[in-house]
């Protein structure tokens, strides 16, 4: 018997026993990842952050009340989709098992589980926070004890590995998550769908759409000041973990929309010089009063285009789902073909 087996011969296992959450395996330390995230952002000639490192325990906290802000219009705009959609999509794709890819709490999840929930269906959650994942078991399973909840801890990539496992199925991928990648993440994106997710399986995917750019910047810009202290927050969790010794006092939260790129960026801009650690790299970057270090960006898309790029990677287009104002859009995708290049 192998002493550490591999993760997808432990995923199948789980499917077959009472585990419901499966570890993927880790394979640095969570710190020294963290550090040379930031060392290397900080080091670029245009300082960056990746978005990612938002997301502790603090920082999925400070997320879930941004959803609740009266500005913020996605979370509820992609819920109301969902509900009034969640029987029609199910009529497309007839049974199947739902692997959600950045799962979370899977609040918005339970209105497509409502329209599944009668083929004895399976979620596959996957996410970084177990107790995320722990909150959604339970939640889930109060609302719909006939559903199979088997919930992985980790990265996309973790999902990826196992998906031929769980044909036939629907990948899903909400809350407009695909927007905070660059051009060339989200290609290199596509193409892991298209390797990994069978000819014939489903792909369901959020977009938030290009709109008014006061609406946007209200949005990420709330009056209550939540989304000020998510940005603030990355800061207080590099002091933390790396022993920055950032002046969180000088740390003000800058969303500015990106016309040319159809993208809200947000940035931490420095009140007053200061040197950053990155302790357990042994380095130091300065940062000069004014400057700003980009920690976030949220592209906005239009359907077509979007539409159009998906089906370059055979990702082909059954139906499309938006509200009432065109704000938000939820793409029903088929995998159809290998990549068009290949």
């Amino acid at each position: 018997m192998m002493s550490n087996p591999d993760f997808s011969d432990r995923f199948r296992e789980a499917l077959d026993s009472e585990d419901s959450l499966v570890e993927a395996a880790v394979s640095r330390d969570p710190v020294t990842t963290f550090a040379e995230s930031v060392a290397r952002g900080l080091g670029a000639a245009r300082k960056s952050l990746d978005c990612r490192f938002l997301y502790d325990a603090e920082g999925s906290r400070l997320f879930e009340e941004i959803t609740a802000q009266p500005e913020y219009y996605p979370t509820r705009t992609e819920a109301e989709i969902l509900e009034r959609h969640a029987g029609e999509i199910h009529a497309m794709t007839g049974p199947v098992t739902l692997v959600e890819l950045g799962s979370g709490y899977s609040v918005k999840t339970e209105h497509l589980l409502s329209a599944y929930a009668g083929d004895d269906a399976r979620y596959v959650p996957v996410d970084v926070s177990a107790g995320a994942l722990r909150a959604a078991e339970q939640s889930i399973g109060d609302s719909f004890p006939e559903v199979n909840f088997t919930g992985i801890r980790g990265t996309y990539a973790s999902a990826f590995r196992v998906l031929r496992e769980l044909s036939p199925q629907m990948l899903v991928f909400l809350g407009s998550t695909i927007g905070n990648f660059e051009a060339h993440e989200r290609r290199a994106f596509w193409h892991d769908v298209q390797a990994h997710l069978p000819l014939g399986d489903w792909f369901l995917l959020g977009a938030d759409l290009v709109k008014d750019r006061d609406t946007l910047l209200a949005a990420y810009d709330d009056a209550a000041g939540v989304t000020a202290h998510f940005t603030k927050n990355y800061f207080a969790r590099m002091n933390r973990e790396l022993d920055s010794g950032v002046d969180l006092g000088s740390v003000e939260h800058r969303a500015v929309w990106n016309d040319s790129l159809d993208r809200i960026e947000i940035y931490a801009e420095f009140t007053s010089a200061q040197a950053i650690r990155v302790a357990p790299l042994g380095r130091s970057f300065d940062v000069g009063e004014g400057e700003r270090i980009r920690v976030e960006v949220s592209q906005k898309f239009r359907l077509p285009e979007l539409t159009e790029e998906l089906e370059r990677f055979g990702l082909e287009a059954r139906s499309s789902f938006t509200d009432d104002r065109g704000w938000f859009g939820l793409l029903l995708l088929q995998r159809v073909r290998e990549h068009a290049s290949s």
